[in-house]
């Protein structure tokens, strides 16, 4: 179980987030997905429990603001909580509503307004908790280590319930917890489609175009990071691949394009210069092709050794935990030389 807390100032926004199905989807889209994955993407909102409170979104919003009124110091009183199963575990819906309540409760908003609500557009079960941190009492629920309570809340219901076991976030673990290895797999999916992409794209703006073809949204600026479907957002840092790595990976490719075109042009200009006046006597003829053979023959052997060089630094800089430490040979030579011309000045 995945747990998240988040707190805001608009009651109207929240709610109708909870309570309605996507905005983004037009009705035909609903019922193409409902088609493709069998689930509810239409009313895909049930709402299991209403807590002191009742209505659609906009009865729930004048309630919520009129008992906000109680409390005029704070400044964030919309409370969202967000509970979500591991795919492979499932819980009924009277469960849903307990789990609901306890949530409540750990948050210190169990006589307060909120509402309940069971999402069906997901392989993932999931409910949301929609509250007013402001009680009738004129008191606000207390949001200090709200991450850390959510973390400890998750592992008594996995056990609770019998549901598949999350690691804690690293932040609330012991230091000997958190050596042990996590597996992201957001993260592991969003490397391998980077590392996809970058094996086909020849420039920046070829990779940036593929990416959104996958269904990430890219931010680039000092930095690079993607907005997955779910809008997660990830540094490319955090998975090894920082935008000045990106960039490298890209350039070496073009330099390893443009001088097998190079050489391409230099065997075409050869095979031109080939002579055709019947003048030439036929051992002439043949001496002539033999040493074009030859020299076709060498610019091919220069070229692979050229796509070899260049393909070991790529598969390299693919590697995500690849340091380069090549030095160019003629930049040591000249570094030897001013040495040396330095110690005759002496």
């Amino acid at each position: 179980m995945i747990g998240h807390v988040s707190i805001g100032s608009s009651f109207y926004h929240c709610i109708s987030y909870c309570l309605e199905d996507k905005k983004e989807l037009s009705e035909q889209k609903k019922l193409e997905l409902s088609m493709q994955d069998h689930l509810q993407h239409k009313e895909r909102a049930e709402v299991l429990e209403y807590n002191k409170c009742f209505g659609n979104k906009y009865e729930l919003t004048r309630q919520f603001k009129d008992v906000r009124k109680l409390s005029r110091r704070v400044e964030k009183p919309m409370l969202h909580l967000t509970l979500r199963l591991a795919p492979e575990d499932a819980l009924t819906k009277e469960q849903f509503r307990e789990i609901g309540r306890e949530c409540a409760k750990e948050f210190g908003i169990a006589d307060n307004q909120y509402i309940c609500v069971l999402h069906k557009d997901t392989k993932e079960q999931h409910i949301h908790i929609a509250a007013n941190r402001v009680g009738f009492d004129g008191k606000v629920a207390n949001d200090s280590n709200s991450y850390k309570r959510m973390a400890e809340l998750c592992r008594r219901l996995e056990k609770k319930y019998g549901l598949q076991e999350v690691l804690s976030p690293k932040a609330f673990l012991s230091a000997k917890d958190r050596l042990l290895p996590r597996h992201d797999s957001r993260k592991e999916k969003l490397k391998a489609d980077i590392q996809q992409t970058l094996k086909h794209a020849s420039s920046y703006l070829g990779f940036e175009r593929q990416m959104r073809n996958l269904g990430y949204k890219v931010l680039k600026g000092r930095g690079i990071s993607f907005i997955d479907d779910k809008k997660v957002k990830i540094k490319g840092s955090e998975i090894g691949f920082s935008l000045a790595k990106i960039e490298k990976i890209l350039h070496q490719k073009q330099q390893a394009s443009m001088k097998n075109k190079n050489i391409d042009e230099e065997k075409n200009r050869n095979e031109d210069s080939q002579p055709t006046t019947s003048c030439f006597k036929t051992e002439k003829r043949q001496e002539e092709k033999l040493q074009e053979q030859k020299q076709s023959h060498n610019l091919e052997k220069a070229g692979e050794e050229v796509v070899k060089q260049v393909l070991g630094v790529l598969g390299q800089l693919m590697n995500p935990e690849y340091t380069p430490d090549y030095i160019d040979p003629e930049l040591q030579r000249n570094l030897q030389k001013k040495k040396k011309k330095s110690g005759l000045k002496r």
